[in-house]
């Protein structure tokens, strides 16, 4: 296949045929009609399966070597990778949004959707690093938008720690310290990082309105296999 110039993917298996004669049998007789696994999330017109490489290998072996093709330079919109146990405590490996989906909002909702699966394991995460310009250009925008919306909706006479902000997102407290200081919200006291409120950035982002398509908890339907354990 390494010296085709053209091949013919199945939208639901990922099966992929250098002929189109043999892509238009393979289409009028596979039983796929989306991907396997578990549908664990379901919006409108959007769903996320979680697929285990171990139950579905060729499937899984397929979407790497299809993310390839774009990652260097389907109804399927994109996808993110995870180890099941992971010692650095990342939440996602890998993510792809298919060129055609690309400037949708997926990538953002993909991210939101790790943390979200994070948070119901009872712990925080932070994505594999180093990570691409690319990647960090889309979490300090996500991260941005989680905390200044947090930040946005706190009780000022309440006090708010950064291990409170790190409990409530997800988000790992080195990535919450890494954002808050690119946006001069955060001071250091006594050894220790303090938030410091600038309600003026606030204001002005939240005049932004900017409208990103985030994992909604209520429509996720998912929980923390017993093996990957809880703090």
């Amino acid at each position: 296949y390494s010296h085709a110039e053209l091949l013919y993917v199945c939208e639901f298996c990922l099966k992929y045929m250098r002929k189109a004669k043999t892509f238009r049998k393979h289409k009028a007789t596979c039983p796929c009609r989306h991907p396997p696994g578990k549908e664990i999330y379901r919006e409108y017109g959007l769903s996320v399966y979680e697929v285990d490489g171990k139950d579905h290998r060729v499937y899984c072996q397929n979407l790497c070597l299809l993310a390839k093709l774009f990652l260097s330079g389907a109804h399927i919109v994109g996808y993110f990778s995870k180890e099941k146990v992971s010692a650095e405590e990342y939440n996602l490996a890998c993510i792809l949004t298919f060129p055609q989906y690309q400037k949708h909002g997926y990538g953002k909702f993909i991210i939101s959707l790790s943390y979200e699966l994070t948070k119901r394991e009872g712990k925080t995460g932070s994505p594999e690093k180093p990570l691409s310009d690319l990647g960090k250009i889309s979490y300090r925008s996500y991260w941005t938008h989680v905390l200044l919306h947090l930040l946005a909706k706190h009780d000022p006479k309440q006090d708010l720690s950064i291990r409170d902000i790190s409990l409530s997102t997800g988000i790992k407290t080195e990535d919450i310290i890494s954002t808050l200081q690119y946006l001069d919200m955060i001071k250091c006291w006594k050894g220790q990082h303090v938030v410091f409120v600038k309600q003026d950035i606030i204001d002005d982002y939240m005049k932004q309105n900017k409208q990103f398509r985030l994992c909604k908890p209520e429509c996720l339907d998912w929980k923390s296999p017993p093996s990957s354990g809880k703090k």
